[in-house]
């Protein structure tokens, strides 16, 4: 089929609305609420207009292109006189309706509000009424995540995401006319509610009312306090997704540069998340042969990532006996710091501050568990997710791209393995697990190190591997995204998962690449996963070492200080617990208001 658009003639399947045309022939179209990659197209923000005309139709008509179906013949102009007026006329609207404290607003200079203010040519506001705006919620209960109501502009993109990308359905359209709100379900608090914190919902929202907390001050007062030692950690995911942030390539790692700019901005311990990340499949690896040996829970499934972690505990509690009791890389990192690396350096663990770079908005909760702590004092101080620590570099005026490259100094914690590195793709930890596992069952490397049958960025793969000796040909699944991961959870409990021996379940689509942290693009969503997961590939295939076992400093570590894996210094420190946090129906309004009233809601 074809028509026009602004004088050229467009080619268009049946059922393509004018602006997926529009964007398929590279015409821009401004719009607050449709996104790519997601089956919405609500027409609520009404910025998306069009002048039309159809083929043997009435005269020029202005439509809202996400939802107005390309038809055979239409000329579609998107630039006319009226066609601005009516869109600078639809942006003062919602700025009527919007809290314009723009100077303090975490998405300053990455709002697109302000983008689309600027390209429909709107020079001032003449309506701006912020009792419309000022009684609206702004909650700060989540330890994860900010939602602030009076910059909502009620585009719909959270909804999508958090009910039909990750089924969780915690949020949900309140009241109606100028009250009306994203409220969360059942009149909760965001952090009393099935929320897991993972993210996705803030890398949709196109300003600022929904955000993951910012940290950065406590950090940048950890920096210039004399008396303080700050370790650093960097996850995987965070190396070949940071350069976007500073006009770089997607995909290209920039680990050295970041080990460069830490320092710069006055870190003064700088290690990587993969040591933990081998360290981990050490103990998750021994915990899964000790379970087929002794008859413990299976199939037995990860728990690196804290979202899917929250996402059982909120929703299946019964089946927390499937979940590893290994601690994730990130906890694992703080507590080792805390004990090994502090007597290692001399360093009472009282003056030490672990803080994280990390692409996920979760593992500021995770943190922030009480189970994760020695001594009263938390593994991990402060988790600052990878936007974050761009907008901290730039404001210290640390620009990525102009640094030199470094390299880790640590001589106790400093070597990873490729294994390590792809924990950050989905599938990669079941890669890395397989790897050491196929070793400790027959003695003996795998041939072939790269197990491309676990690749994949589809919902849910499944795998046969032959781990060889005793267990001979054995099935594993992998799941990404919490959609996925409840179809999995629900095959446990009718016994149909009963023939996998081990799950690998990440939050976030696509895995900690995509993760709730990880730089976002406008309008877009779920963008350059394959670049990002590519890079994450090509580190470990030119890593000099590639399974976690063969790692020296991994080995060092249980010859001078765990003993071995799941002995009772790493049970102590390197494992944990989890809790059935499954909201109990309220029977009485009395108890209702109880919960609702003891939450931070201001």
């Amino acid at each position: 089929m074809k028509g026009y658009i602004n004088g050229k003639e467009v080619e268009f399947n049946e059922n393509d609305t004018i602006l997926q045309t529009a964007r398929a022939h590279g015409h821009f179209i401004p719009t607050l609420c449709a996104l790519t990659c997601l089956n919405h197209t609500p027409g609520t923000c009404r910025v998306c207009l069009v002048d039309t005309k159809k083929k043997g139709g009435p005269e020029h008509q202005i439509v809202t292109s996400c939802d107005t179906p390309m038809a055979e013949g239409m000329e579609v102009l998107t630039r006319t006189r009226l066609v601005r007026e009516r869109q600078r006329l639809q942006v003062e609207l919602l700025l009527a309706d919007h809290n314009q404290d723009c100077a303090s607003c975490i998405r300053h200079g990455d709002c697109e509000l302000q983008d689309v203010a600027q390209f429909v040519g709107l020079e001032q506001t003449h309506y701006n009424y912020p009792h419309f705006y000022r009684g609206r919620t702004k909650e700060i209960s989540s330890p994860a995540i900010i939602r602030d109501m009076s910059k909502c502009i009620r585009c719909l993109r959270c909804v999508e995401v958090c009910r039909e990308v990750q089924k969780t359905d915690v949020l949900v359209f309140t009241d109606k006319g100028l009250t009306t709100e994203i409220g969360i379900k059942d009149s909760l608090a965001l952090g009393s509610s099935n929320c897991v914190s993972c993210g996705q919902c803030t890398l949709v929202c196109p300003v600022g009312a929904l955000a993951a907390r910012d940290d950065t001050e406590e950090v940048v007062d950890y920096l210039y306090d004399p008396e303080i030692v700050t370790v650093f950690q960097v996850a995987p995911a965070v190396r070949v997704a940071l350069g976007e942030e500073f006009h770089m390539l997607s995909g290209e790692s920039v680990e050295a540069k970041i080990i460069s700019a830490i320092r710069k901005i006055g870190g003064d311990v700088i290690l990587d998340t993969n040591f933990s990340a081998d360290l981990t499949i050490m103990e998750e690896g021994t915990e899964l042969l000790d379970r087929i040996k002794n008859g413990g829970t299976l199939p037995m499934m990860t728990s690196c990532s804290p979202g899917w972690i929250n996402f059982v505990e909120k929703n299946y509690p019964e089946l927390i006996p499937h979940l590893s009791s290994a601690k994730s890389p990130q906890q694992m990192f703080g507590a080792i710091a805390k004990s090994f690396l502090a007597e290692k350096m001399g360093i009472n663990p009282r003056n030490m501050r672990v803080v994280s770079i990390m692409p996920c908005t979760a593992k500021k909760e995770e943190a922030k568990r009480p189970e994760m702590t020695q001594n009263g004092k938390p593994d991990v101080d402060v988790v600052l997710t990878t936007r974050e620590f761009s907008r901290l570099l730039k404001r210290e005026g640390v620009w990525l791209a102009d640094l030199p490259d470094s390299v880790y100094d640590n001589p106790w914690m400093g070597d990873y393995t490729g294994a390590a590195v792809i924990f950050g793709a989905t599938g990669g930890v079941m890669e890395a697990a397989l790897r050491t596992l196929y070793a400790v069952v027959n003695g003996k490397e795998l041939d072939k190190i790269d197990i491309k049958a676990v690749r994949g960025l589809e919902n849910f793969r499944e795998a046969e591997i032959d781990l060889g000796g005793d267990y001979g040909k054995v099935k594993v699944g992998m799941a990404t995204g919490l959609k996925a991961a409840r179809n999995v959870l629900e095959k446990i409990k009718t016994g149909e998962a009963d023939k996998y021996l081990f799950i690998e379940v990440m939050a976030c689509p696509g895995g900690c690449i995509s993760g709730g942290g990880q730089p976002r693009i406008k309008g877009e969503y779920q963008y350059n996963k394959e670049a990002r997961q590519q890079g994450l590939y090509t580190i470990d295939a030119n890593a000099p070492v590639r399974q976690s076992h063969n790692n020296p400093m991994i080995k060092k570590i249980y010859e001078d200080f765990l003993g071995e894996p799941l002995s009772h210094k790493s049970h102590r420190l390197l494992h944990t617990s989890y809790t059935d946090r499954k909201r109990k129906v309220k029977h009485s309004i009395k108890e209702i208001w109880e919960e609702i009233t003891a939450e931070s809601i201001i």
